[in-house]
């Protein structure tokens, strides 16, 4: 394989992960590998597709070539699997380009679904159904690597932290988030479409997770029919009826045919709006929460 100039300088997210010293220190370097020896990464959660920021990526490669080199990892059978740089490596193709400028790196299974989910985690467009995959994949891989405490540290047992909590932290979001994104995993492909396509908005997709198989697909077919979204209270009733066995197709219908308040009794704020004042990954639900705390303190002043 040829080899590139040692002085490339990676200025992008993969500096997280090591630094240039670093990889000097351990041997790393980059080179440059045919684009059909590279394959995805087992059960990638993030799709890769042909969307205007995808055409943009292929004209600047195009012109410039791959800037920052993507991570593989040797898969044994003289392959590599990809960890970081899917759609580099797609637009690479597109491009007419043969090859593209990799890091090679030895590392474990875990280490290697965690650096992946990082890595992509980093995008500005995720859907909730590659984040409830790629949340699921990390937390896993965190607790898997954990394991158990050594012997000679049993009496620390109780005092480390979940590796929810660890996770939540890299992540900056909370344990709950990160379990309610989780829980969209338990979704019929059908409805989770919906969700990625918002015609079943996060919070009441959280509590529809909750009913079985054969309910979900009911539910599927009744709002397909209906062509009309859940509301938070209806979702939560399904799932009340579900958890005592008794949410049945014409209950599901019934629920969903009903009507819902008039829009001229709320009041509608647009997420973008609100959006500046809150942290990422906020819930609207958090957001209500936190408005009305903010109202009360200053009507009782």
């Amino acid at each position: 394989m040829k080899r590139t100039n040692s002085n490339i300088s990676l200025k992008a997210y993969e500096d997280i992960f090591t630094t240039q010293e670093e990889r000097q220190e351990t041997g790393e370097h980059v080179i440059m590998i045919p684009v059909d020896q590279i394959h995805e990464f087992k059960d990638h959660p993030f799709k890769v597709v042909d969307d205007e920021d995808m055409r943009k990526t292929v004209d600047s490669i195009r012109e410039y070539g791959v800037l920052v080199p993507a991570i593989v990892r040797p898969d044994g059978e003289n392959q590599y699997e990809m960890i970081s740089g899917h759609r580099r490596r797609y637009a690479s193709i597109l491009a007419g380009k043969e090859e593209m400028p990799c890091i090679v790196r030895e590392m474990d299974d875990d280490t290697a679904t965690i650096l992946m989910v990082d890595s992509n985690l980093q995008r500005e467009h995720i859907l909730p159904s590659e984040k409830a995959k790629a949340y699921k994949m990390k937390l896993d891989a965190m607790k898997r690597k954990a394991g158990r405490p050594p012997k000679e540290n049993v009496s620390q047992v109780g005092t480390q932290k979940r590796s929810d909590e660890v996770m939540a932290e890299e992540i900056g979001t909370s344990r709950n988030q990160i379990q309610r994104f989780i829980r969209l995993n338990n979704f019929i492909p059908e409805l989770l479409q919906m969700v990625d396509d918002r015609k079943i908005s996060f919070s009441p997709a959280v509590e529809l997770s909750y009913l079985n198989e054969k309910e979900q697909k009911a539910f599927y077919e009744t709002v397909d029919a209906l062509e009309t979204p859940p509301s938070l209270s209806q979702a939560q009733r399904l799932k009340k009826h579900s958890q005592e066995g008794t949410c049945t197709s014409e209950l599901i219908e019934e629920i969903m045919e009903e009507d819902k308040k008039s829009p001229m009794n709320r009041v509608v704020f647009d997420s973008k709006l609100l959006a500046k004042y809150f942290p990422a990954h906020t819930t609207s639900r958090e957001m209500e929460q936190q408005i009305l705390k903010l109202l009360e303190q200053w009507a009782g002043k």
